[in-house]
């Protein structure tokens, strides 16, 4: 019982530093991203530490993570000035996005990482990314507001299926 108890504190322990983990964000971290969402709709929020109103809007993105089940939300903290992994985690901590999908560029050639995410980006950040179930990509220059992206995550919920009619084996009422 004891061995079994521990086995159990350590998964719980393993699932947590991997819940709060930022993951460095190289070539191939966005196919990766995408593989992993496929078929869901998915937010990828781009933002930096140096970045003024990346700071002011982290909150929010914590407090609509914490509101929407339904949201997937990713980070990619991609600072043209190369973050402390402790200051990008405590950012993260601070506005309620430490069990969020994270990750921070890990690659020098930066360039190479934007041109993977969208070749028409140039690096200004924020940046926001929804996509689509059928993997179409709407990127949000600046900051996104919440509203939008509840519309766009309503927008997203699949239509109920239409209740199964059954017919009637007495023939309608003749007056």
């Amino acid at each position: 019982m004891t061995r079994l108890l521990l086995a159990l504190l350590l998964a719980v322990a393993a699932s947590q530093a991997s819940a709060d983990e930022v993951r460095p964000f190289v070539r191939g971290s966005w196919g990766e991203i995408l593989r992993a969402h496929a078929g869901q709709p998915t937010v990828v929020h781009v933002w930096g530490l140096t970045c003024g109103p990346c700071r002011v809007e982290m909150p929010q993105w914590g407090k609509l993570l914490s509101e929407r089940s339904d949201l997937r939300l990713v980070t990619v903290h991609a600072d043209l000035v190369p973050g402390d992994p402790v200051a990008v985690a405590a950012m993260l901590r601070r506005a309620g996005l430490a069990h969020a999908e994270n990750w921070s560029f890990g690659d020098s050639f930066v360039e190479r990482l934007r041109f993977e995410i969208d070749p028409q980006w140039q690096g200004q950040i924020p940046i926001t990314f929804l996509i689509a179930p059928d993997g179409s990509t709407t990127p949000i220059e600046g900051m996104a507001d919440p509203a939008d992206i509840r519309a766009w995550l309503d927008g997203q919920a699949k239509p109920a299926a239409p209740a199964p009619t059954t017919a009637s084996a007495a023939p309608p009422h003749q007056h």
